[in-house]
């Protein structure tokens, strides 16, 4: 099909292909209405799509919307590693290059520096938004929470770490739990998972554990916003900042995180994270990960 919008699809967080999370990123989508996208979306039927347009500035490189199966979102971290990589690799030299990418988000201005190195490739944000405390709602008690998730109460947190609502830009419901085998028997409950979500005004929650080869272990379910569960979410690994600095568990100064997520799915993930903090607050945060072209074609956009 030599008509319609051209789209490419990438695994992200990862170096392997069919492994990360995958991505659909739409091009020349700036005559596509919201209806469009949406359905579009839908029919790709990912944890996100994205779709890259023309910047309102000319010195950025494009401006993007991503949408959930469901819904639009103003900002995400795979999304926005995955479109960075392929806009670079269209204009990259062979070899190892380093270059920046601006994207024009609805929750702000991102940019992303994206490198290939000794044929690695990897790419760097910095979070468009510093974490607080979201207003969505409340957390209910552990027992509630373990109930959720299949779970019982004393296998909710360990050490500092207590569940807690953090928003940076979208807004997640934080459960540590206590250890690996935890996490990896966590599954949302019918009934009580939806009242956890309408207690605390959230369909994303975002499990961590103590991680075996890596610093944490991390789950993302999100069953109502039509992502049963998530291999990879950069947005909440940025958010998470805010949880770790609660808990007590970052240093004045820079820490430096290797997460790892998907692999219950099959799917194993790794995000890095870079935290800045000083006298007890956030400074700045950066989410690092890598990508795999997977497939390309061309789509017939919808009437609406």
């Amino acid at each position: 099909m030599s008509e319609g919008l051209p789209f490419f699809t990438c695994d992200v967080f990862t170096e392997t292909a069919y492994a990360g999370n995958p991505l659909a990123i739409v091009e020349d989508a700036d005559g596509l209405s919201d209806a469009a996208m949406q359905t579009i979306a839908r029919e790709f039927n990912l944890s996100e799509t994205i779709f890259v347009r023309s910047p309102a500035d000319p010195a950025h490189t494009s401006s993007v919307r991503i949408f959930f199966p469901t819904a639009e979102i103003p900002f995400a971290g795979h999304p926005t590693i995955g479109c960075a990589i392929h806009l670079a690799l269209k204009d990259a030299p062979e070899g190892d290059f380093e270059t920046r990418i601006t994207l024009e988000e609805v929750a702000g201005l991102v940019p992303v520096q994206v490198w290939r190195r000794d044929g690695r490739l990897g790419a760097e944000f910095r979070a468009p938004v510093l974490p607080h405390a979201a207003n969505t709602g409340e957390m209910p008690s552990r027992k509630a929470i373990a109930a959720a998730l299949g779970l019982s109460a004393e296998q909710i947190g360990f050490e500092g770490h207590r569940p807690a609502l953090w928003q940076g830009g979208p807004a997640f419901g934080y459960v540590p739990v206590r250890d690996r085998a935890a996490l990896a028997a966590a599954r949302p409950n019918g009934a009580a998972w939806e009242a956890l979500c309408a207690t605390t005004g959230l369909g994303s929650h975002y499990l961590y554990a103590p991680g075996q080869e890596t610093d944490f272990s991390a789950r993302m379910f999100a069953p109502g916003e039509g992502i049963p569960e998530d291999p990879a979410t950069g947005s909440a690994s940025a958010i998470l900042a805010a949880q770790l600095l609660a808990s007590g568990a970052l240093s004045e100064g820079e820490t430096r995180l290797v997460l790892e997520q998907g692999v219950d799915m099959g799917r194993p993930s790794r995000i890095g994270l870079r935290i800045q903090a000083t006298g007890g607050a956030l400074d700045s945060i950066h989410v690092q990960g890598s990508a795999v072209p997977v497939s390309s074609g061309r789509l017939v956009p919808p009437s609406a």
